[in-house]
C-alpha cells in the first residue's frame, strides 16, 4: 500500500490555508507552516483559521507548526504561499532542510522588486535546486471560494510533464480542478500582471467609469501580458488559458479580490497610506507593478497600463490626470 503524499505549506494566510485544505481532501498529508504561534494553536484547537478564513472548517488530514524543520520532514511537495517580496529571505533560512527530492511549488504572484525574477526563478536562485522540481500553481483561485469548495480550475506548470502530473493528482478534488502546462514563464507572467491590471481595473470602477472602460481594461492589459510573454519567451496559447485570461477575469470582476478592492479605494480618492491602511492582506500588485515595469523595460516592451498604475500608486499622480494621459496617447493598430 502506497502512503499518502505530505505536504508542508508555507504560509497560513487565506490562500495558503485554502490550498492546504485542497490538498487535504485529495488526500494528502498536510502540515500549515506559520509564523504566528496563535494561528497554528488555532488550527491544531480549533480546526479553523479565524483570522483568515473564518467561519470554515479545516480537514483532520491538516496541522500547523511554526517549526520550519518539522513541517519539511518527510515532505514530498513544499508549498511557497509567503509575500513574494519576503521569499528570498524566508527560502534561505528553509533551505538547509529540504528533502532530496522534495518539489517546492510556488503559489506565488508576483515579481520580484530588484532583480526582475519571476518566483520560480528566485527558487532556482537560492535552493539551486534545478528547474525541474520547480513547479507553479496558478489560475482563477480566491482563496475564500475554494476554501468553501466552490467549483474551480488552475493550471500546474512545470518543465518536467511528470512532476506536473504527480502534483496535479496530489490536488485533484471533486471541486478544484487543475490542468498541466510546461509553459512556466507563461503562467508566472499571467500571475504576476494580472494583479497590476487587476488594480488598474480597481482604479477605474472606484472612479465609476462603467463596464466598457472595464472590458477595455481587461482586454488591453492581456495584450500587454501577452506582448511581455512573447518577449520573454512563452507560448502566447497559455494567455488565453487559465493562467492567463481565467486569472484576469476573476481578480478583475470579484470584490474578494484584493487588488482589485485596493484599486477601488484608490480610485474612490483615498491616498496609498490611507489604502493599505485599511488593507490586512498583501495586494501583491502594489509592489509588483514596479517589478513587471522593470521587467517590461529590460525587454524593450511597451506596457502603458502598468506605467499607469505605478504612476497613480508610487508617483502620486491623481487617477483623473492618468486617465487623460492613457486615452490621449497616439492612435495605433490593435494588435501591436
Amino acid at each position: 500500500m502506497t502512503h499518502p503524499a505530505k505536504a508542508a505549506v508555507f504560509g497560513t494566510g487565506s490562500w495558503g490555508t485554502a490550498f492546504g485544505m485542497v490538498l487535504a481532501d485529495a488526500g494528502c498529508e498536510v502540515t500549515l507552516w506559520g509564523r504566528r504561534a496563535e494561528v497554528a494553536e488555532a488550527v491544531n484547537t480549533t480546526r479553523t483559521n479565524p483570522d483568515y478564513l473564518p467561519g470554515i472548517e479545516l480537514p483532520a488530514s491538516v496541522r500547523a507548526t511554526t517549526d520550519a524543520v518539522e513541517a519539511l520532514d518527510g515532505a514530498d511537495f513544499a508549498v511557497l504561499v509567503v509575500p513574494s517580496q519576503t521569499l528570498r529571505a524566508n527560502l534561505a533560512a528553509w533551505t538547509p532542510h529540504l528533502g532530496r527530492d522534495t518539489v517546492l511549488v510556488s503559489l506565488m504572484k508576483g515579481v520580484e522588486l530588484g532583480t526582475a525574477k519571476r518566483m520560480s526563478e528566485v527558487i532556482e536562485d537560492v535552493t539551486k535546486v534545478s528547474a525541474d522540481r520547480i513547479a507553479v500553481i496558478t489560475g482563477p483561485n480566491l482563496a475564500r471560494e475554494v476554501a468553501e469548495r466552490r467549483p474551480a480550475a488552475a493550471v500546474v506548470a512545470c518543465q518536467d510533464e511528470s512532476v506536473a502530473q504527480r502534483l496535479q493528482t496530489a490536488c485533484h478534488t471533486s471541486y478544484f480542478r487543475p490542468y498541466t502546462n510546461t509553459d512556466v514563464v507563461g503562467c508566472e507572467l499571467g500571475g504576476a500582471v494580472k494583479n497590476v491590471i487587476g488594480l488598474a481595473v480597481g482604479i477605474a470602477d472606484g472612479m465609476g467609469l462603467g463596464d466598457n472602460a472595464k472590458g477595455s481594461l481587461i482586454t488591453r492589459g492581456l495584450a500587454e501580458t501577452t506582448r511581455l510573454g512573447l518577449a520573454m519567451g512563452a507560448d502566447p496559447l497559455t494567455f488565453s488559458g487559465l493562467a492567463g485570461l481565467g486569472d484576469l477575469v476573476a481578480t478583475c470582476s470579484s470584490p474578494l479580490s484584493r487588488n482589485h478592492t485596493f484599486g477601488t479605494n484608490l480610485g474612490r480618492g483615498m491616498t496609498l497610506q490611507e489604502t493599505i491602511a485599511v488593507t490586512s492582506q498583501t495586494a501583491e500588485g502594489v509592489k509588483s507593478c514596479e517589478s513587471v515595469l522593470d521587467l517590461a523595460r529590460r525587454h524593450g516592451v511597451d506596457m502603458p497600463l502598468t506605467e499607469t498604475v505605478v504612476g497613480i500608486v508610487h508617483e502620486g499622480k491623481p487617477p483623473l490626470v492618468a486617465l487623460g494621459e492613457l486615452m490621449s496617447r497616439s492612435a495605433k493598430p490593435e494588435r501591436r
